[in-house]
C-alpha cells in the first residue's frame, strides 16, 4: 500500500515546525535566557542551532524519507544486514511515550489557564493571589485530569483523520493562528511603558551578566536549549521525513523548520521581557514564570483578561502542535510494526497515554511525596527524556548516518541532497564524524551534572 503523504510543502513545514515548536520555546527559552543574562545567551543559542540543531534534524529527516517508514522499520530498511541498529528505534518509541505522559499534563495546564482567563477567574485576584491560583490547580486531581484528558482526546481525534485530512489540515490553520497571535502579543508588549528596558536586557549582550553567571554556564545552557528546542533524538521529526516528497533538499527544509521554531522562541521573548520590566517582575523567575509571574502582570494590565486569555490560547496551540505530532509518531509506529489499522492504533494509544499520564497528574497532589533521586514524577520523566533519551539518541543517529558500520555518510548525503534547494557539502564529513559527536557528548555530560 502506498504510504500517505502531505498534501503540500507548506503543510509539511508547518506540521514539522509544530512538532518542534512547543512549551520549550515559549516557557523554557525565556526563563533560561533570563537566568543567563539575556542578550549574550541568545547569540550563543542561535550559533548552536546552526552548528548542532540543523545537522541532526537533517539526519532524522533523511532516515524517514529514504525508508518511507517509521523509526523501527526505517532502521531495518537502511541498516547493514545482521546489524541491530533498529533496537534504538524501540527506545525512540519508548521516549515518545514517556514524553507524552508528562507533556500532556502540562499542555492541560495551558488550556486550563486559557479557560480561567477567558471566563474571568482572575478578575479581582490580587497580585499575591496569583500564586494561590496555581497552587490550587495543582492540588486538584480532578481538574488536572479533566484538562489533560481534553488535550489527549482532542489530539488523537485530529490524528484519526490521517496525515492529510487530520494532522495537516488542523495543524496548518493552528500554526498560522499561533504565528498571528504571537505577533499581536509581541506588538502589544513593545508598546508597554518600560518595554525598552526589557528589550535592552533581551537583545543587547551584557558582559557584566556574562561575568556574573559565568561563560561556561551560559554556553552550556545555550547548547542545551538549542539542542532540546527541536526535540531531536527520538524520531519525533523522523516520521515526517517518511511522509514528505523528494522535490526539495532536506537541508533547505531543515533550515525552514528551524527558522520557524526560532522565530517563535525569539518572539516569545519579545512578549515576556518587555512585560516583565514594565511590571517589575524578575525575568529569571524560573519555571514559575508562565503560571505565576505572567498572571501577576496580566491582572495589573489594562484589558488584562483579554491579553491573558490570548497568551494562554497561544501557549495551548504551541503545546498542542507538539502533542499531535508525537501522537502521529506513536500511531505510525503501531501501524508499521504491528499491522494495525489507524483506528485501532489511535484508540489504543489514546488509552495508553490517558492511563500513563495519571502518575504525573497525581504527582502534584495525592502522590506528591513520591520522589526518585530527589525529583518528583514530572521532573523525573522530563529528566529521562531531555537528559538521556534525546542526546544519546541523537548521538546514535549521528553514528548511523556517518560511519560505514551504519548507513554511511555517502548514503546520507545523497538522500539529504536529493531535490532542489540548499545542499549539504561533502566537505562537512570531518565535522559530522569528529566535531559534532563531541558537541553531543558535551550536551549529554552537562545535562547529567548537578544543577547549579
Amino acid at each position: 500500500m502506498e504510504r500517505e503523504g502531505f498534501k503540500s510543502r507548506m503543510g509539511f513545514i508547518l506540521v514539522s515546525a509544530g512538532c518542534a515548536i512547543g512549551i520549550g520555546n515559549v516557557w523554557k527559552f525565556p526563563y533560561i535566557a533570563g537566568q543567563n543574562g539575556g542578550g549574550f545567551f541568545v547569540l550563543i543559542y542561535l550559533l548552536f542551532l546552526a552548528l548542532m540543531g540543523i545537522p541532526v534534524l537533517v539526519m532524522e529527516l533523511s532516515l524517514g524519507r529514504a525508508s518511507r517508514q517509521s523509526i523501527v522499520k526505517a532502521y531495518k530498511t537502511l541498516e547493514p544486514r545482521g546489524s541491530k541498529w533498529h533496537i534504538h528505534g524501540w527506545f525512540c518509541l519508548l521516549g515518545c511515550y514517556l514524553l507524552m505522559i508528562f507533556y500532556s499534563s502540562v499542555s492541560g495546564w495551558m488550556v486550563d489557564y486559557a479557560w480561567k482567563f477567558g471566563t474571568g477567574a482572575f478578575n479581582g485576584v490580587t497580585t499575591e493571589g496569583a500564586d494561590a491560583v496555581f497552587d490550587k490547580m495543582l492540588a486538584n486531581p480532578a481538574e488536572l485530569t479533566f484538562f489533560m484528558a481534553i488535550t489527549v482526546i482532542a489530539g488523537f481525534l485530529v490524528c484519526l483523520g490521517g496525515v492529510k485530512n487530520g494532522l495537516e489540515r488542523v495543524s496548518k490553520w493552528m500554526m498560522l493562528a499561533l504565528l498571528g497571535l504571537i505577533v499581536v502579543l509581541a506588538v502589544h508588549s513593545l508598546f508597554l511603558d518600560g518595554a525598552a528596558e526589557g528589550l535592552r536586557f533581551y537583545l543587547l549582550p551584557d558582559m557584566a551578566a556574562v561575568e556574573r553567571v559565568g561563560l561556561f554556564n551560559i554556553v552550556s545552557a545555550a547548547m542545551n536549549q538549542a539542542f532540546f528546542t527541536l526535540s531531536l533524538g527520538m524520531g519525533s521529526m523522523q516520521i515526517f521525513g517518511s511522509y514528505m516528497s523528494r522535490d526539495n533538499t532536506l537541508t533547505g527544509e531543515a533550515i525552514r523548520i528551524t527558522a520557524l521554531d526560532t522565530f517563535v522562541a525569539l518572539m516569545s521573548g519579545l512578549i515576556i521581557f518587555p512585560a516583565c520590566f514594565s511590571f517589575h517582575v524578575a525575568p529569571s523567575e524560573g519555571p514559575s514564570l508562565i503560571f505565576v509571574a505572567l498572571p501577576k502582570i496580566f491582572i495589573n494590565m489594562p484589558l488584562g483578561q483579554l491579553w491573558g486569555c490570548l497568551f494562554f490560547v497561544f501557549m495551548s496551540f504551541a503545546s498542542f502542535s507538539t502533542l499531535t505530532a508525537v501522537f502521529e509518531n506513536l500511531i505510525a509506529g503501531c501501524i508499521d510494526n504491528f499491522g494495525w489499522s489507524r483506528r485501532k492504533s489511535t484508540l489504543l494509544n489514546c488509552l495508553i497515554i490517558l492511563v500513563g499520564s495519571m502518575p504525573c497528574v497525581l504527582g502534584f497532589n495525592l502522590l506528591s511525596n513520591a520522589q526518585l533521586f530527589g525529583k518528583g514524577i514530572l521532573d523525573m520523566e522530563d529528566f529521562l527524556v531531555s537528559n538521556l533519551i534525546l542526546p544519546i539518541g541523537s548521538l546514535i543517529f549521528l553514528l548511523f548516518c556517518t560511519y560505514r558500520f551504519g548507513w554511511g555518510y555517502d548514503n546520507f548525503l545523497q538522500e539529504a541532497n536529493t531535490g532542489k534547494g540548499v545542499r549539504m557539502s561533502v566537505k562537512l564529513k570531518p565535522y559530522f564524524k569528529f566535531v559534532l559527536p563531541l558537541l553531543l557528548l558535551f550536551v549529554l555530560i552537562t545535562g547529567l551534572l548537578p544543577q547549579k
